[in-house]
């Protein structure tokens, strides 16, 4: 178990949605590729979820609570560096969420799409420090690769990890160095970098 007084988390995230805004159903998974940081060492575990009916935009909702569920859960209120590509979660819990809040939850132009799941993000998170920060995707950011290949499996497959399972970053890391990718990468020291995002804000 982390030691919850010093512990720290990195979360990397992605969410992906077969046919999104298509005629018909289309299934969704969300992922994440969560480390957790301690003095001595560093743990990684993944989690993915999945819809069979659903969008790019609450399946990210989505893997965003589940995941920060389960830091809470295990780690207590240790604080955390959530990283995504998408901006419709970074700059929704940053920059919108405060102004919906203020205004008793509504927005200026109108009902707030996905109203319940930014409510339960925000009482997930409530209990943390955190640094929510945006990637570009599909860039060469190799934690968010996997974590995009986790949530494609899970969409594809309808799979859901029912917890954090122990993570096959290093596996998946050594297949794409042996294809010449990522050779000079350091995960360790990226993890760690990342850790002390919130001491910079």
């Amino acid at each position: 178990m982390p030691d919850r007084t010093t512990a720290r988390v990195v979360i990397h995230a992605d969410e992906s949605c077969l046919g999104n805004g298509r005629e018909g159903s289309n299934p969704g998974g969300a992922a994440s590729l969560v480390e957790i940081l301690n003095a001595e060492d560093i743990t990684r575990h993944d989690l993915y979820i999945s819809a069979p009916d659903t969008t790019n935009n609450r399946m990210a909702l989505a893997g965003a609570i589940a995941t920060v569920a389960l830091v809470s859960e295990a780690c207590g209120r240790a604080p955390f560096t959530f990283v995504s590509d998408s901006q419709y979660l970074v700059k929704g819990i940053s920059e919108w969420v405060p102004g919906w809040r203020a205004r008793g939850w509504r927005r200026r132009g109108g009902q707030i799409e996905n109203l319940q799941l930014w409510k339960r993000l925000v009482a997930v998170s409530s209990k943390h420090e955190a640094a929510w920060i945006w990637v570009r995707g599909h860039a060469g950011h190799a934690k968010n690769e996997y974590a995009n290949y986790l949530a494609i499996r899970a969409a594809t497959e309808q799979s859901v990890s029912q917890g954090f399972v122990e993570s096959g970053f290093d596996d998946w890391l050594a297949v794409r160095r042996s294809r010449g990718q990522f050779a000079d990468y350091d995960p360790n020291q990226h993890a760690r970098e990342l850790g002390t995002a919130i001491a910079r804000q």
